[in-house]
């Protein structure tokens, strides 16, 4: 079929499925750092901060850099299997699955004239790629070790280019310390990590776009976008330029200090699955009169609890991060039993679905997925 995905819960034809084959390492440095952090709440980000290695994210030994943690080889595997379980399932509803390129069990570095890191595999598809209506539009990352991950996808975007897609990639940042904006501006979250020792380079161009497809809503001919730094703001200029005169544009501050897909999700048109009632105070004027189902409080039982002070990436509402495969039709963590009969008494029909290790790995349904073929169309949800 042809590349036509406008929203989040028109039904679903055709999707991109993640790959965690091969997910051996986590990376910290500067851009790991300042990645996440969550403004409702007030904590200071869903990633353990880690001391910097010396030289401020420039370079790095592989076997000397303590900031590289090696994953446990059976949480990995059990990883693995519950993202090809939900491969598998959507297959079996008739949903045809694309996946990316296979990566290598040691596939070396990312490099660039200013700076190097490890790859990781294409799993949350959704951070590095918005797919808008007949477009396919390569967002410029936030994480170095993610620079070129869009290339794992590179097959998949080529077909639907021959059947007469569009393929965009926004500019490629130099990425250097420096191009990260350290939340001294106005639109900055408060509690954004602050760089400890940002060094020079040569390669310095100052601030960035840096933005992540999870950092927006798909509604339709409207877009919202999440802005939290000035490298978001530059993001969001590009966005608007480009898109004129095909999609309205929405900047929402400081909802969260970059993705938004686990703290607002539409399930359909006029209905929202938020995080708390809070939400509702950062959304667009016009998005405030949607319905808002409110998620109930994550229990610590919801999640695996591990030993030896293993680190835990992602929010206790990673589970927000559900997948629509029509207007009543959700994939959720089968883990989640409030969440499950919350959605229910709302009249969804829940799918529950096994993913065990989500606050460690960090991302759910939505980050693992690209859906590139729903019915819905052009929409005008926010007049």
């Amino acid at each position: 079929m042809r590349l036509n995905s406008f929203d989040d819960w028109s039904p679903l034809k055709e999707i991109i499925v993640g790959s965690a084959t091969n997910y051996a390492e986590r990376v910290g440095d500067l851009s790991f750092d300042m990645f996440i952090s969550d403004n409702l709440s007030g904590a200071r980000g869903y990633y353990p901060t880690i001391a910097p290695s010396r030289g401020g994210g420039q370079g790095r030994g592989a076997e000397a850099d303590p900031r590289r943690e090696a994953m446990k080889q059976r949480f990995a595997d059990e990883l693995v299997e519950d993202v090809e379980g939900m491969a598998a399932l959507m297959e079996s509803m008739s949903i045809k699955v694309h996946r990316p390129l296979p990566i290598e069990r040691e596939p070396g570095d990312v490099r660039t004239p200013a700076w190097s890191a490890p790859v990781t595999p294409p799993l949350n598809l959704r951070d590095n790629t918005l797919i808008l209506g007949d477009e396919i539009i390569e967002t410029p990352p936030m994480l170095r070790a993610r620079y070129f991950e869009t290339k794992f996808l590179t097959p998949v975007f080529q077909s639907y280019f021959q059947q007469g897609a569009r393929w965009t990639t926004m500019p490629r940042p130099m990425m250097t310390d420096h191009s990260f904006d350290p939340g001294n501006i106005v639109n900055a979250a408060p509690n954004i990590e602050v760089p400890r020792d940002p060094q020079d380079s040569p390669y310095d161009v100052g601030l960035e776009m840096l933005i992540d497809g999870a950092n927006c809503l798909r509604l339709g001919r409207d877009l919202i976008v999440n802005i939290s730094n000035a490298n978001h703001a530059l993001a969001c200029d590009w966005l608007e330029r480009h898109l004129e005169g095909r999609f309205r544009v929405h900047r929402m501050h400081k909802l969260t200090q970059s993705h938004i897909d686990s703290v607002v999700v539409p399930l359909r048109a006029g209905t929202l699955l938020v995080r708390s009632a809070d939400v509702v105070d950062f959304l667009p004027e016009p998005l405030r009169k949607w319905d808002t189902i409110v998620s109930p409080v994550p229990e610590l039982s919801d999640y695996p609890q591990y030993e030896n002070d293993d680190p835990i990436p992602a929010s206790p509402y990673i589970d927000l991060n559900v997948l629509s495969i029509d207007e009543n039709t959700v994939l959720v963590n089968d883990a989640c039993n409030k969440l499950v009969r919350t959605l229910e008494e709302h009249k969804f029909t829940v799918v529950p679905v096994r993913h065990r290790h989500r606050r460690l790995f960090g991302g759910g349904f939505h980050c693992f997925t690209l859906d590139t073929v729903r019915e819905g169309g052009d929409e005008h949800y926010l007049s």
